[in-house]
């Protein structure tokens, strides 16, 4: 491992790429310390400090948590990445179900055409949630989770306040996008992700030292000892040891190409194998569940209606109420978004065009049941899986009144999407590595996995 770090900055392009992505990243991280113009940061950390002992699994943590910290202090890039992918993924969507839009997907340019529209719509989603921002920021205890609130955020309300919130977390959002852009272009890893992940990864020193805190019975009254410490440290190093597993791993269909005949000259033949990853979907399922969940809880805040705030609370991440419903719309959203992406009878389809089929398996239809039939199935794992991996920070903070920072990174969103961008930029990486004659981070795990 240490000598494939040593040979990564031997390479001139290679290590070019990782210093321009550690100044992009330094960029990225700057701008989170950056208050927003006319509020007051101080009253807001203050606040986050208070849920962080009483309530620490509440929605603005959660929001805090992805926007490393931004929105404690009410920096320039609160709104983070979000927008952009919340327009990646409606786009996604509208392709596998819109005609018009698949066909342009597979176009020349097409592609290009789709990401300039969702450029467009991340614009829009940013001027409306930093509007939503301006105008929560000049009332905030109008909503239940600022009721704890100390001071006064916005000692000068207006449209001139609201109108400069709103340019400049926008402005945030789409610099932000353009240094994920170029990130992805002269770089290393996947941009976007890589702020994201980048996002998470700073929260960590953090719910270290809060974790040493809760751990430590000689700081303050500690119902935990050094052994639930080495118990909760195993327990970690197993769950991201199979996410890891997980992450990596697939299903492998044989396929067979026939040979062709063209002229005197024989092409084609061989045989080759098609990957079906067991958790296909991602993080994706984990980021609906989440959103149709707090989507009932931001529209109770506005309702003074006895039953529905009853059944707003219900809905409080850690109840079973809760839990169910999570449990239900991740395992859901598993199958409903393997559905819309994976395509059985187009892949079918082109393996007979191309003269490939899997052996044992008639080409044409039966092929496409063979996929759908073997798809479902390891998709059915995957959800399970995930189901597990996001109930766990759940569980440890509201259970076992661990704080939510700290839980976090035992399972949920959290992990599977740091745990998933570092290992596409570790192969990036090795990539660049092995075509120069070096060895890789992943060669025992790429021989056993690939062979």
């Amino acid at each position: 491992m240490i000598s494939a770090f040593t040979n990564a900055f031997k390479i001139p392009e290679l290590r070019k790429r990782i210093f321009f992505t550690l100044v992009i990243v330094f960029i990225s991280r700057l701008g989170a310390f950056i208050p927003v113009p006319g509020v007051d940061p101080a009253v807001l950390e203050n606040l986050f400090r208070n849920m962080q002992e009483k309530e620490g699994g509440s929605f603005l943590a959660l929001m805090n948590i992805f926007s490393g910290g931004a929105l404690e202090h009410c920096g320039i890039f609160c709104l983070t990445v979000m927008p952009y992918i919340s327009a990646s993924i409606i786009f996604q969507l509208l392709v596998a179900v819109m005609p018009q839009l698949t066909k342009l997907s597979r176009e020349e340019g097409g592609r290009q055409k789709i990401t300039q529209y969702t450029r467009y719509l991340t614009i829009a989603i940013a001027i409306f949630q930093s509007a939503m921002f301006a105008r929560t920021f000049e009332n905030p205890r109008s909503l239940p989770m600022f009721q704890h609130l100390e001071g006064v955020l916005v000692p000068n309300p207006g449209l001139m306040f609201e109108f400069t919130t709103v340019v400049t977390l926008t402005g945030g959002t789409i610099f932000l996008m353009w240094l994920g852009e170029q990130i992805t272009e002269r770089g290393i890893g996947q941009g976007i992700s890589m702020l994201i992940a980048t996002n998470i990864l700073a929260r960590f020193p953090n719910a270290v030292g809060i974790a040493y805190q809760i751990f430590n019975p000689s700081v303050g009254e500690s119902k935990y000892n050094i052994i639930h410490a080495a118990l909760f440290l195993l327990m970690f190093l197993g769950v991201t040891a199979s996410v890891i597993v997980v992450t990596q791993m697939q299903r492998k269909i044989s396929v067979q190409y026939a040979q062709r005949m063209v002229g005197r000259k024989m092409y084609g033949g061989g045989q080759t194998y098609m990957p079906l990853r067991v958790n296909y979907s991602g993080v994706m399922p984990i980021i609906f569940a989440q959103a149709l969940l707090m989507f009932p809880q931001t529209i109770g805040n506005f309702i003074n209606v006895r039953w529905i705030q009853d059944f707003v609370r219900s809905l409080t991440e850690g109840e079973w109420v809760h839990l169910t419903f999570y449990s239900i719309l991740i395992f859901a959203f598993s199958f409903f978004w393997v559905a819309t992406v994976f395509n059985p009878i187009q892949i079918a389809d082109d393996l007979k065009k191309h003269g490939g089929y899997v052996p044992g398996v008639r080409p044409g239809k039966p092929t496409a049941d063979f996929l759908e039939y073997t798809m479902v199935r390891i998709t059915f794992a995957g959800a399970v899986f995930l189901v597990f991996i996001a109930g766990i920070p759940l569980v440890l903070s509201r259970s076992m009144q661990l704080n939510y920072l700290v839980a976090s990174f035992f399972g949920g969103t959290s992990l599977l999407i740091v745990v998933g961008v570092l290992l596409d930029t570790l192969r990036q990486i090795e990539t660049h590595l092995l075509t120069r004659n070096y060895e890789g981070f992943l060669k025992k795990g790429r021989m056993r996995g690939r062979l």
